[in-house]
C-alpha cells in the first residue's frame, strides 16, 4: 500500500474494504461482458454499462439521493441525461439476474475464508432459502400514470439467499407488479444442484416445484399450503420430539402417480404450537424430501430460521437504497433493486472480515449492517478523490484467499465497538382495534404532554 491508502486503511477501514469488494464484484471489464452475453435488444455506442451499474451503486449506497444527481455530478459522462435514463430503461431483466449472479460467485471464494469457523445450518448441504420481495409504489412520473390516484407497481423479484455464505446468489426479477412470485421460482430452481436444500413458506408449496426440485437432484422443504399440493398419508403420525415453539409429529405422504411423473414420497413435518402465531395458526405443517436421517425436530428448526431472509429484506431497505421511488420504470427500479443486493453482498464481506479479525461472540458484539454502510457513506468520498485509480488497480490481481486476508488485515484497524448493533425486545402485541375517526385525527402538542405529564 502507498502511504494514502495505508492511512485510509487505518483512519476509514470500511470505505477501503468498501472500495475493494465493489471492484472484486462489479468490476467495469465484467460488468461490461455481462451486458454484451445477456443483452438482447440493447447494445453499447457511447455509454458503457458498468458506467450505468457504477451510478446506480452510488445510489445504493447512499452517497447520492438520486441517478440523477449522481450523473450531475460525473464529469465525463459520455452522453446526455436523456440518453442515460433511456439506457436504464430498457435494461433487461436478465441481465439484472446475470450482476447478481456473477456477482455473487466473484464474491463467494472471498466470503469462504472469512466464514470458515461459522457453523453450518445442515452439514452435508448447501441451504438456499427464497422468497419474494415486491418493489413499493413509484412516484407516478410517467405520462400514463399522471392523474391515477392509486399505487403504480414497478415490479418485484424472487430472491434466493445463502445463510452459509451470508451472500444474495440470485434474483429473479419480474416487470408485473401483480403477477405472483410463485410463477418465478421454477427460474429459480434450473440452477438447482444435487445436494442443495430449498427452503421457502407455503407460497411456493406446488408439487411442480418440488418434483422441478427433485429432478434437479435437490431437496425441499416448503411450508404446506393449505389447498395444494394436498398429498396422501401413507403411515402412521407418530411424536416425535419437541422444539422450543412446540411439539413435533412426523408422518409419512405421497404425491399421486401422474401422466408425466411417478409417485413421489415426502415427509410431513407438523410443529403443534405452544403460542399460536399472529394469524392465529396453532399449528405449522412442513413437506420435505430431504432423508430420513435428517431427524424431523431439525428440519422444524430449519424452517424456524427461514426467517433469516425476512431480516435481509429489512436491512436492505434500513442500510442501502434498493427503492428508488423516483423510478418508475419498471426495468430501472429493477436494476437499482439488483445493484442495492450486490452492494448488499459486499456489506456482507466487510461484517464477515470485521467478525473474522475480532472475537465478537466472546465480546457479546453483532456487527451492524446500517453502521457499516454509514461508514462508507462518511468516508468514501473524500477516499475517492484523495487514492487515485491506478492505486486500486494493483488489487485486481489478488487470488481470493489473498484478497481475504487483506481485509482481515485492515478490518483489524475497526473498533468493532463503532459498528455495534443494538438489537431490540419483542414488541409487546397490542390490539389496538376499531376507534372512531375523531379520536385517530386527534393531535396534541409533544411539549404540553411532557410538561403535564399526560394528555389531558
Amino acid at each position: 500500500m502507498d502511504a494514502m491508502l495505508k492511512r485510509f486503511s487505518e483512519e476509514a477501514p470500511v470505505a477501503v474494504m468498501a472500495r475493494l469488494g465493489l471492484q472484486r464484484a462489479i468490476s467495469a471489464e465484467w460488468v461490461n461482458q455481462v451486458f454484451e452475453q445477456h443483452s438482447k435488444t440493447q447494445y453499447t455506442r457511447e455509454l458503457l454499462f458498468s458506467t450505468v451499474v457504477d451510478l446506480m451503486s452510488m445510489v445504493a449506497l447512499g452517497l447520492r439521493p438520486s441517478l440523477h444527481a449522481a450523473a450531475q455530478k460525473m464529469s465525463n459522462l459520455p452522453v446526455s441525461l436523456t440518453a442515460l435514463y433511456d439506457k436504464v430503461n430498457r435494461v433487461e431483466p436478465d441481465v439484472v439476474q446475470a450482476l447478481v449472479r456473477g456477482s455473487a460467485e466473484r464474491l463467494a471464494p472471498v466470503m469462504t475464508p472469512l466464514r470458515k469457523d461459522v457453523a453450518r445450518w445442515l452439514p452435508g448441504w448447501r441451504v438456499r432459502i427464497v422468497d419474494g420481495n415486491h418493489l413499493p409504489a413509484s412516484e407516478k412520473r410517467l405520462a400514463p400514470l399522471r392523474g391515477f390516484r392509486g399505487a403504480a407497481l414497478p415490479g418485484h423479484s424472487l430472491v434466493v439467499f445463502d445463510p452459509d455464505a451470508g451472500l444474495v446468489l440470485d434474483v429473479v426479477p419480474c416487470e408485473d407488479g401483480h403477477a405472483s412470485e410463485r410463477g418465478l421460482l421454477a427460474t429459480a430452481l434450473e440452477a438447482a444442484t444435487s445436494g442443495e436444500l430449498w427452503i421457502g413458506d407455503r407460497h411456493f408449496c406446488t408439487a411442480p416445484a418440488i418434483r422441478l426440485a427433485t429432478a434437479r437432484g435437490a431437496a425441499v422443504l416448503f411450508r404446506e399450503h393449505g389447498a395444494h399440493p394436498n398429498p396422501t398419508p401413507t403411515g402412521p403420525r407418530r411424536k416425535v420430539g419437541r422444539v422450543a415453539t412446540g411439539v413435533v409429529y412426523e408422518e409419512p405422504v405421497e404425491l399421486a402417480a401422474t401422466t408425466c411423473a411417478p409417485a413421489l414420497a415426502l415427509r410431513r413435518i407438523e410443529v403443534v404450537l405452544d403460542t399460536p402465531t399472529t394469524d392465529g395458526d396453532t399449528v405449522i405443517r412442513l413437506l420435505t424430501t430431504l432423508p430420513a436421517e435428517v431427524e424431523a425436530c431439525t428440519v422444524a428448526q430449519l424452517y424456524r430460521g427461514r426467517w433469516s431472509i425476512e431480516g435481509l429484506f429489512g436491512r436492505l431497505e434500513a442500510a442501502l437504497t434498493s427503492e428508488v421511488r423516483t423510478l418508475g420504470h419498471p426495468r430501472a427500479a429493477l436494476l437499482a433493486f439488483g445493484t442495492a443486493v450486490v452492494a448488499y453482498n459486499v456489506l456482507a464481506v466487510i461484517e464477515a472480515a470485521v467478525a473474522a479479525a475480532h472475537d465478537l461472540e466472546a465480546a457479546g458484539l453483532q456487527v451492524s449492517t446500517f453502521y457499516v454502510a454509514d461508514d462508507i457513506r462518511t468516508d468514501y468520498r473524500g477516499m475517492k478523490i484523495a487514492i487515485e485509480d491506478a492505486t486500486w488497480a494493483t488489487f485486481d490481481t489478488l487470488a481470493p484467499a489473498r484478497l481475504a486476508r487483506t481485509l482481515l488485515t485492515i478490518a483489524a484497524h475497526i473498533d468493532p465497538r463503532t459498528l455495534r448493533k443494538h438489537p431490540r425486545g419483542p414488541k409487546p402485541q397490542v390490539k389496538k382495534g376499531y376507534a372512531p375517526r375523531a379520536q385517530v385525527q386527534r393531535h396534541v402538542a409533544t411539549a404540553k404532554v411532557l410538561r403535564d405529564g399526560r394528555i389531558r
